[in-house]
């Protein structure tokens, strides 16, 4: 019986793990770098052990000081969760010979599938439909585009999509580098690129008698840099018989390599409708909760049963309904995907029954630079699959997001986008749709009602020792705020006296109530309650948050033109071979990587001339806004 866990992870898979063990009656042990030392997966756990250092090369990816970690704190087993060493063969091993007991697979079955390129030949063996790898070295036109991908690790990172052979060595170094960075190993494969394909996928679970369960199919298709935004079970509209073809290949997948344990076998399904085998993921995945919703376990709880030694019954339970999952992110689709830091003061995502929220962060938790910027996921069950999509998106619409720009409103422009309510998406649906998804909010009404709420909440909470309105006419008071993340300017005047509220421009907007923290509005016959939030200049009002801006705004310093500046707070990890101070560059071309949240983002240079200074290399930490470089237009375009 296994009496104590410590989850070789952080944030929300490890406060997820603990939770189940809780459940079991089992002691749990966290880790934490140093930047995590006040985070939620340590303040839940029974023990924490510090793992020296923030980056994950230098914690989470040290399998010795994990084990260490384990052997100190008195546990008798390890759960991995996802990413990280999740998928290493040698850790597993060294949880093994340390005498503890590994929850997870078998480290043969781990290393079978831990390498990309051998995973597809152990399929191809056992009959599986799969694409034909290309070697990296020998491209020809005609196998473009072509999609690169580390072969030590999933998550999308490591993964680029090629289109132009020109761009094929840049592109590969670049996957070489994030994989390195991101699994200790840069090894990195190529094969096609199917255009407007689905990605489904089936859960397994084996016992270590020979019993596999194929618990249902999932759809992963939306997507954002090839890391996974929507799931839902059961993949919506597939033939039954190829719903039955995949759970036999998954099945006979597992069997092939001896599996044990909570495991996915991911493919990719062609715009035709073909299948191909992807690869194994030789762990517990993001989505997973979709999957038990529908079928009613808990793979946590049956991952640690299975590692005691007890057998699965011998069929699983039957699947009721339909879960979509949506993980919110702290960044912004609008500008790229950029990733946010900063305190998140407000995070309520709602409950209910048919509503489950796996988190890592609470209010008042800082999201850094180092790892994930995942803040939750959110799942929806219901009968159908058009309730749980409904609840879905009602549910992350009134939901209390405060102090960090989040994809919530591309989340609920998606789930409620005709293609996706249709059933009709693929990997490349949010490229696709990006500009109508992030598109500035159409509700000026609303985003106007709601500046006028901060400002009248804003009054409220500082009453005046002449009372609230005055017996002769008055000059009207003026708030400005700045809509985000769209950055839209709105200026609200008005006035209060004896005959109520005047705005100029709120025609037959009439207050109800006001106070520091709600503002009820009738417009139209309508009452509108608004909730106000205040966190120093920032102001959330319902779903829609502002910047109060001063009257007279302060002077500030302006860039030089061609200014390179640091778009995030992260690590740059290389310079673009060539770029040297006084070197001709492209607008548009790469200049270099910075890493920030485990992903590398490329800075471009600004315009088309000469790079007259470079003020980051490998290995500086840099600022939101920090200089970066400077390029001096040229009025020609540089050759």
């Amino acid at each position: 019986m296994i009496r104590s866990v410590l989850v070789a992870n952080r944030g929300e898979i490890a406060c997820r793990v603990f939770r189940t063990c809780r459940e079991l009656g089992i002691a749990t042990v966290a880790v934490h770098a140093d930047a995590d030392a006040g985070a939620r997966h340590v303040r839940e756990a029974d023990t924490s052990v510090r793992l020296p250092g923030s980056a994950p090369a230098d914690t989470y990816l040290r399998g010795d000081l994990l084990v260490k970690a384990a052997l100190a704190a008195g546990a008798d087993a390890v759960h991995p969760g996802y990413g990280f060493l999740s998928e290493n063969a040698d850790f597993a091993r060294a949880v093994h010979d340390a005498g503890l007991v590994w929850i997870g697979p078998p480290p043969a079955a781990v290393e079978a599938m831990a390498s990309k390129t051998r995973a597809k030949e152990l399929m191809a063996a056992a009959g599986v439909p799969l694409l034909a790898p290309v070697d990296p070295a020998a491209v020809p036109e005609t196998s473009l585009p072509l999609l690169l991908k580390a072969a030590a690790g999933g998550g999308g990172r490591g993964m680029r999509v090629v289109r132009d052979l020109a761009a094929l060595p840049g592109e590969l170094a670049s996957a070489r580098a994030e994989a390195a960075a991101a699994f200790g190993d840069g090894e990195v494969f190529a094969e096609p690129y199917v255009e407007g394909g689905r990605h489904v996928e089936v859960q397994v679970l084996a016992d270590g008698r020979g019993t596999v369960w194929a618990l249902g199919t999932r759809d992963c298709s939306l997507q954002r840099r090839h890391q996974k935004v929507v799931e839902e079970a059961p993949a919506p509209g597939l033939p039954d018989g190829l719903r039955e073809s995949l759970h036999t290949w998954a099945a006979d997948a597992a069997r092939a390599i001896g599996y044990v344990g909570a495991g996915t076998v991911e493919f990719l399904l062609s715009a035709g409708g073909r299948p191909y085998f992807l690869e194994m993921n030789t762990r517990l995945q993001v989505e997973h909760p979709v999957t038990e919703a529908v079928y009613g376990v808990d793979l946590v709880a049956w991952q640690i049963r299975i590692a005691e030694g007890h057998a699965l019954p011998p069929a699983p339970p039957r699947p009721t309904g339909h879960a979509v999952e949506a993980r919110l992110y702290a960044e912004d689709p609008a500008r790229g995907w950029q990733p946010q830091t900063g305190v998140v003061h407000r995070l309520d995502l709602g409950h209910g029954p048919a509503l489950r929220v796996d988190s890592g962060v609470e209010d008042g938790d800082t999201v850094g630079v180092h790892y994930d910027p995942l803040l939750a996921k959110v799942v929806a069950h219901a009968p159908t699959r058009e309730e749980a999509v409904r609840l879905l998106a009602r549910t992350l619409e009134r939901a209390r997001i405060h102090g960090l720009v989040t994809n919530r409103d591309l989340l609920v422009r998606t789930l409620r986008h005709p293609g996706f309510t249709a059933a009709a998406m693929d990997t490349g649906f949010l490229d696709r749709h990006l500009a109508d998804l992030t598109a500035a909010d159409e509700d000026e009404e609303a985003v106007r009602l709601a500046a006028l709420a901060a400002a009248l909440a804003d009054a409220a909470g500082r009453p005046s020792r002449f009372g609230g309105w005055r017996n002769l006419p008055s000059q009207p008071q003026v708030k400005r705020y700045r809509h985000e993340p769209a950055g839209r300017e709105i200026e609200v005047r008005y006035r209060l006296g004896r005959d109520g509220l005047t705005a100029e421009g709120f025609p037959g907007v009439r207050l109800v109530n006001s106070g520091p923290g709600r503002v009820v509005l009738e417009t139209g016959g309508v009452r509108r309650a608004l909730d106000v939030a205040v966190y120093g200049t920032r102001v959330h009002v319902g779903r829609h948050a502002l910047t109060a801006l001063p009257r007279f705004p302060e002077p500030v310093t302006r860039a030089e033109p061609g200014s390179l500046l640091a778009p995030m707070p992260g690590t740059v990890v290389r310079v673009a071979e060539g770029v040297t101070v006084g070197a001709p560059v492209t607008a548009g071309a790469p200049l270099l990587w910075l890493e920030a949240m485990k992903m590398e983002h490329r800075v471009v240079a600004p315009a088309t001339g000469t790079l007259t200074a470079l003020h980051a290399g490998p290995g500086r930490q840099v600022e939101v806004g920090a200089l970066l470089a400077v390029v001096t237009e040229t009025e020609e375009p540089t050759p």
